[in-house]
């Protein structure tokens, strides 16, 4: 059951970020490994969040994974967290965090919790996919905006 957990600082006001997060049908063409996001339903709560439904297909090291994702944006706290609902793996969830830093540099979180759901393949697939989903959340956090000089 890994967890990859990205970080990036980026030189875009936290405004900005929070937009193009949020904005997760332009991601195709923000992120090279995302090669569609279909926008099922999209639903305001009652405390100002907001909940969706997608369809998402993605290349990860040569292999193409199919999810639907439920995701709840919270933006307030800058925060979406979200978790596959069916699709290829056993288990896919996590959240972005968004959180200014100044008023030009932003903090942008990517957290990734997955399980491959094969067993016996596990020992062997696991570090594998580690290393791809850390390359896969780092190139989507940095189509976010220029890196910022910690």
């Amino acid at each position: 059951m890994p967890v990859v957990r990205v970080t990036e600082r980026l030189r875009v006001p936290e405004s900005e970020v929070w937009a193009l997060v949020c904005d997760v049908e332009a991601y195709p063409k923000l992120m090279e490994s995302v090669l569609s996001i279909r926008l099922v339903s999209e639903e305001p709560l009652p405390d100002g969040r907001t909940e969706t439904i997608a369809d998402w297909e993605i290349e990860l090291k040569g292999s193409i994974l199919k999810w639907r994702e439920r995701d709840t944006r919270d933006p307030a706290a800058r925060r979406i967290t979200y978790a596959q609902v069916s699709g290829d793996m056993e288990r896919f969830e996590g959240f972005w965090q968004i959180t200014r830093i100044s008023d030009e540099v932003t903090e942008a979180v990517l957290e990734v919790d997955f399980s491959i759901g094969i067993e016996m393949l596990r020992p062997m697939l696991e570090p594998v996919a580690v290393r791809a989903v850390t390359r896969n959340s780092t190139e989507m956090l940095r189509s976010l905006g220029p890196r910022a000089e910690d």
